[in-house]
């Protein structure tokens, strides 16, 4: 018989038991198989319906304004998402049913028990997955305010809405906020039309009345379109903008606003496109494409109709002009009853002029405030005559804009008024204009009539008169500046209408750092600014033949050479003041025999050269805080026979003591021989000149501001003899030193002057550092001060004394409300100062009080009916404002909200 083979195995419990339990365990993901897939749909199913429960909580919350879906409720959305994504991939077309179909054996084996097995593995893993997902999926809470979009739409300054433009606003408004949304909407009318205040009124709207969008975004465009610039708004307003995004490629920039954006309800406002912006390039999704919020918004404005086209609007709206009876019912507010009632032919003359403005807004205002003035049917027929003459005169733009504003222009009462105006063009932009400077500037281009007329007064009318005319504004009461539009205006009859007149050439505020390169150009212009830019050097010889007003101020020159003004022989205002690096006079200057004004306020000039006396037709000589000016030649002022305006306000005040010319002693002596003299701003450093200035009615009479600067003497000086300067509006003592400090006899001031108020002009007083002075009483006696700055005056103790009208009744009236008019109280380092005033005083036109290293003064001359009606600023140190008494409570509410520290 053959042998027999015997194998036998040997294992303990434990090991059989573990081995068993896994088989069993691995041979369950087959077993149970198709009781697991048909779990996991019923799961999943639960999943979903639990995700859009969710998800429709998480939208109703969005909706609301500022709220945002929570972190853990936007993760927990996008994990169901990729959860169902991995659950659907695994299933396959057939839902598993491949798989199922190779069991056997009632279920418990397969035909290919290793793909089964995987497969089962995954559907227990993906069964229990989806299982914690829905326990997960409880929330209390699915969204709160997002700190972000708390100020979701910014208030904008606006005028209120132009008559006759409330139901376009209404139109606009219904459409983006009723359903279904309008996407992109355009407004577009001429220049003028008020498409401005349409788009600020609607932005207002959204501050105004709360609604679903998240983001409200404003954006000017305008003529120079940059990209880049629109997608730093919008970062800056959604959040994006760091200096890290900034620095981003416009593609990449793009993508982070797209993203953002895409996710939110926005309403994108764009003001003043000359071209279509391609919204795609900034990242801003389109409205009217399925991947953007629902009722999201870009609304736009432009003069173009065909911008509209381009930008793919789906409601555009034509801000017209107002219809006859709006237009009327404006320009009758402008003109004013008054004048409309003035005659019984105006009413009828006044509806043509209204009817000549087409029913364009900003003719209407103009036009209106121009014809304000005009109360004869002449003036009114004259103005339908111009309106219609001057309306077809120009092509294009001009021809529906221009025309009506220049009709303002046209009707200045002559040519030399017309210069005036168009003159203002030369300074920048936005550019406050002291009256003053204009006036010296028109004087010396022979605008004025100086056989007629004194020049100075005659100056202020035709500022009154270009102000009344609304071709100038008033900033404050010595300044005016041009709108934009109308100084655009004026530019373009300087190169349109009136080229070879004018002859303009402006490059005033164009950021220039060097001057222009093609300085051939220069050849044929009369006037040139340059004014308000960064140029540090100028070419060397310009040939200007016939240029006769330069402006180079407010520049960063440091030098000019002498022959830059050789080929300049018709030159008669020459600009430089505000040069604050130049320290010296070209000899050049001196070839400039037909120069009428010369203006180096405001520089470092040290010493004025001995070749100035060659300018012999100066009108205007300007050297207004020259505060290093230390030589000036003897007999060089007294050399301009024909000067009539002389500022040496606050000249050599930072000059080492010792090397002032003697020149100074004697200017008032100098001064005497110029007989045509009208404006005088002068520094005197001693009582001599002092006195030899007061005892010329001449100069007196043309003195409008004395600096009196280090004066010592024993004596007091009587303030009574300032009194006789009939044109006295700037006062300034500094670093003077009096043992009687400032008198004044007030009973023989009342009883010799038949008008008590005898400083009437005076609208400025500055005092610093003034030794032995303990009051400024005589300020009583000027009714019309404006600005007091008192500073560093270790003595003062009161700016009004009330003891020094003792036993003198007559000053009861005088005293009973001063500073009716003041604006601007400054008041600094005065360590003795107690009291400004001992009683409350109403202030009715006070700005600004401030108040610095003043611990002594407790208390403010105020109460609850001081500036009644208005808000005034108060500055000051914060533990002097806690330590302040007050009149009663009702006067520290009043005031308490007032307060600024320093």
């Amino acid at each position: 018989m053959g042998n027999i083979l015997q194998i036998s195995f040997s294992c303990d419990g434990a090991m059989f038991n573990r081995c068993l339990d896994c088989a069993l365990g691995k041979a369950a993901f087959i077993t149970d198989l198709k009781d697991n897939v048909v779990a996991l749909e019923n799961e999943l199913q639960q999943l979903i319906a639990a995700k859009n429960d969710v998800m429709t909580r998480v939208l109703n919350a969005e909706h609301q304004p500022k709220m945002k879906r929570l972190h853990k409720v936007h993760d927990w959305l996008s994990r169901v998402e990729t959860l169902k994504t991995e659950v659907d991939e695994l299933m396959g077309r057939d839902g598993g049913s491949q798989e199922i179909d190779k069991l056997c054996l009632g279920g418990y084996c397969s035909r290919n028990c290793k793909s089964s097995y995987k497969f089962g593995r995954k559907v227990a893993k993906r069964l229990r997955d989806v299982k914690a997902l829905k326990g997960e999926g409880v929330f209390e809470e699915v969204a709160a305010p997002d700190p972000e979009l708390i100020s979701w739409a910014d208030e904008r300054p606006t005028e209120p809405t132009v008559v006759g433009l409330q139901s376009q606003l209404e139109q606009v408004w219904r459409c983006l906020v009723q359903e279904p949304a309008a996407g992109i909407i355009g407004l577009y009318g001429m220049g003028g039309v008020g498409k401005t205040t349409l788009l600020t009124q609607i932005n207002n709207k959204f501050v105004d009345n709360p609604t679903d969008f998240d983001y409200v975004i404003w954006v000017v465009v305008s003529k120079d379109l940059q990209l880049e610039k629109i997608q730093e708004t919008i970062g800056k307003k959604i959040g994006l903008y760091t200096d890290s995004w900034k620095d981003k490629r416009l593609e990449e920039k793009a993508q982070d606003i797209f993203k953002t954006l895409s996710k939110k309800k926005f309403a994108l406002l764009l003001d003043d496109l000359w071209e279509r912006v391609d919204l795609k390039k900034v990242g801003v999704p389109l409205p009217s494409r399925s991947n953007s919020p629902k009722n999201s918004a870009v609304v736009f404005t432009t003069r173009f109709v065909d911008v509209c086209g381009r930008m793919e609007d789906r409601r555009m709206f034509k801000v017209a002009c107002l219809s006859d009876e709006d237009a009327w019912e404006l320009f009758r507010e402008k003109v004013g009853e008054e004048t409309i009632e003035s005659h019984h032919s105006i009413p009828e003359l006044a509806q043509t002029v209204a009817k000549e403005c087409d029913g364009l807004p900003l003719a209407l205002i103009t036009i209106g405030r121009a014809m304000a003035y005009k109360k004869t049917p002449e003036e009114w027929r004259y103005a339908i005559e111009v309106l219609r003459r001057s309306a077809s005169e120009f092509e294009g733009l001009g021809k529906e804009v221009y025309p009506l504003l220049k009709f303002s222009y046209d009707c200045l009462p002559n040519d030399a008024i017309r210069s005036c105006f168009l003159y203002c063009c030369l300074y920048p932009e936005d550019y406050s204009i002291y009256k003053r400077d204009l006036i010296d500037c028109w004087i010396c281009e022979g605008f004025l009539d100086e056989a007629k007329f004194g020049t100075q007064n005659q100056g202020y009318h035709i500022v009154t008169t270009l102000v009344r005319a609304c071709l100038l504004e008033e900033v404050e009461d010595d300044q005016v500046k041009m709108h934009d539009v109308i100084r655009d205006m004026a530019l373009w009859i300087t190169c349109e209408i009136e080229k070879e007149k004018e002859g303009f050439l402006v490059y005033a505020g164009s950021g220039l750092t060097e001057a222009p390169a093609d300085v051939r150009g220069w050849e044929m212009v009369r006037r040139l600014s340059l004014m308000r830019n960064s140029i540090d050097n100028l070419p060397t010889v310009p040939t200007c033949p016939h240029l006769l007003t330069l402006f180079l101020n407010d520049n960063e020159l440091t030098t000019i050479t002498d022959d830059f003004f050789q080929s300049m022989p018709c030159l008669t205002v020459l600009k430089m003041s505000d040069i604050r690096m130049l320290q010296q006079l070209p000899m050049g200057i001196s070839k400039l025999v037909s120069l009428q004004l010369l203006d180096i306020s405001n520089t470092e000039v040290e010493e004025l050269p001995e070749e100035l006396k060659a300018l012999v037709n100066l009108k205007c000589l300007n050297l207004d805080w020259t505060d290093v000016l230390v030589e000036v030649p003897q007999q060089l002022l007294s050399n301009f026979s024909r000067l009539r305006v002389l500022r040496m306000f606050a000249t050599g005040i930072r000059s080492v003591y010792g090397r002032f010319s003697s020149w100074y002693e004697n200017v008032a002596e100098e001064l005497l021989g110029l007989k045509h003299l009208e404006v005088l701003e002068i520094t005197f450093r001693s009582f001599e000149a002092y006195q030899t200035f007061l005892s010329s009615q001449k100069l007196r009479s043309c003195t409008q501001a004395p600096f009196l600067y280090k004066f010592d003497r024993e004596e007091s000086i009587d303030v009574a003899d300032l009194a006789n300067l009939e044109q006295l509006n700037t006062l300034y003592f500094r670093s003077c030193g009096w043992s009687g400090g400032l008198k004044i006899d007030y009973k023989d001031m009342v009883q010799k002057s038949r008008q008590p108020y005898v400083f009437r002009s005076l609208d400025k007083i500055t005092v610093s550092s003034c030794r032995n002075l303990k009051h400024l009483t005589f300020l009583v006696f000027a009714p019309n001060l404006k600005s007091i700055s008192v500073t560093h005056c270790d003595d003062m103790e009161e700016i009004i004394s009330a003891g020094e009208f003792d036993d003198i009744p007559e000053m009861t009236g005088i005293i009973s409300s001063p500073f009716a008019k003041l604006q601007h109280l400054e008041l600094w380092g005065l360590k003795s100062l107690k009291s400004i005033y001992w009683k409350p005083l109403p202030l009715p036109r006070l700005k600004e009080l401030e108040v610095e290293d003043c611990h002594s003064l407790k208390k403010l001359p105020l109460d609850s009916n001081s500036a009644k009606g208005r808000r005034i600023l108060i500055r000051g140190d914060e533990d002097w404002w806690r330590r302040l008494q007050w009149e009663d409570e009702a006067t520290q509410n009043a005031f308490r909200l007032c307060f600024q520290p320093l």
